[in-house]
């Protein structure tokens, strides 16, 4: 199946995700209306609703990701990043690690302008770096995490120094592997052209918008599936099934590394439900879940195969959850 096709029915397949649940829930309260019952079994509306949180949660980081995306694309030039990377290997990791852990990125919005970057010269090692830290360490995320867990900055302190530990840990392993950018060809950027130096900046603002908007459709399908099946998950796989299997410290870690994948959090929040845990699992589970998510869940995963090669986001998946839990885990025998 060629490139187009598959693009066309992704893009189908989300309207009719989104259409199908809008109808049945509408549907159900005009037949109320007229005095028809109608009945819809409650899981299907427990997927509707977590499927439009998750949805409506990632939507306004997407379009925050997609404008600087389209700024990067307009106003960046190659030759003005390649200036900025490092040569070093070890210090192009550092710098993009630091400066991921100063911007204010939700993992949906980040994927968005790491492809960009990378599009535009950035390293790939260096593009996962500020991949990892972006949505893990940034300052709104450490703060919420010293409120969740009532004013103790023992537990955002462990998420801030182990997950930038954890992260260029990764985005070392990933320099030695994969020396090529790792993207996939998107079909719209033959046509995307950027406008000469000398066009006026009004110009340049419109093709940044333009280059937006296409960014934001061209990653909206996959934002749709990951929403849906992140939301199918958590309403038909038991959570109490997998909290049960959390005995002992090794598989509960690996239990709440597996439920941050699944509930698909935003980083911003994520730390309200890893406290709510406390007083079932170890500090060293809580803080697994508080890192595994923002690097990767199940929603991002759909974003990360649009963009990356397939073999390459299996290998950062699996690279990830190594080093997550073997960090998490030296805690432990600390």
């Amino acid at each position: 199946m060629n490139r187009s096709v598959r693009t066309h029915l992704l893009d189908v397949t989300g309207f009719i995700v989104i259409a199908a649940i809008t109808y049945f829930v509408v549907f159900k309260e005009l037949m109320k209306m007229e005095g028809i019952t109608f009945h819809i079994p409650s899981s299907f509306l427990q997927l509707n609703t977590i499927f439009w949180s998750i949805l409506i949660e990632a939507v306004p980081f997407v379009l925050i990701g997609v404008l600087i995306a389209g700024f990067i694309q307009i106003f960046v030039s190659e030759d003005r990043i390649k200036k900025w990377i490092p040569k070093n290997r070890f210090a192009a990791v550092t710098m993009s690690c630091v400066i991921g852990a100063c911007f204010p990125a939700c993992e949906c919005g980040i994927v968005l302008v790491v492809r960009r970057l990378v599009a535009k010269g950035v390293p790939i090692y260096a593009g996962v770096g500020f991949l990892l830290t972006g949505p893990l360490v940034n300052p709104i995320v450490i703060f919420s995490t010293y409120m969740a867990f009532g004013n103790d900055i023992k537990m955002a302190g462990l998420r801030m120094v182990v997950g930038f530990a954890a992260a260029m840990i990764i985005a070392l392993v990933v320099s030695l592997f994969f020396k090529k950018n790792q993207l996939k060809v998107q079909p719209y950027q033959e046509t995307i052209r950027e406008p000469k130096q000398k066009a006026s900046f009004f110009v340049r603002i419109w093709e940044m918008l333009k280059h937006s908007i296409d960014e934001f459709f061209d990653m909206g399908k996959y934002l749709i599936l990951g929403s849906f099946f992140a939301a199918f998950v958590q309403t038909y796989v038991s959570a109490q099934s997998l909290l049960q299997a959390g005995e002992g410290w090794v598989s509960s870690t690996l239990v709440m590394m597996g439920l941050a994948y699944v509930l698909s959090l935003c980083s911003e929040a994520d730390a309200f439900i890893g406290a709510s845990f406390r007083h079932m699992f170890p500090t060293s589970s809580i803080l697994a879940f508080l890192i595994y998510g923002p690097m990767i869940d199940l929603k991002n995963t759909f974003m990360l195969v649009s963009v990356f090669n397939m073999k390459f986001v299996i290998s950062l998946i699996v690279l990830i959850t190594i080093t997550v839990f073997t960090c998490v885990s030296f805690l432990t025998w600390l």
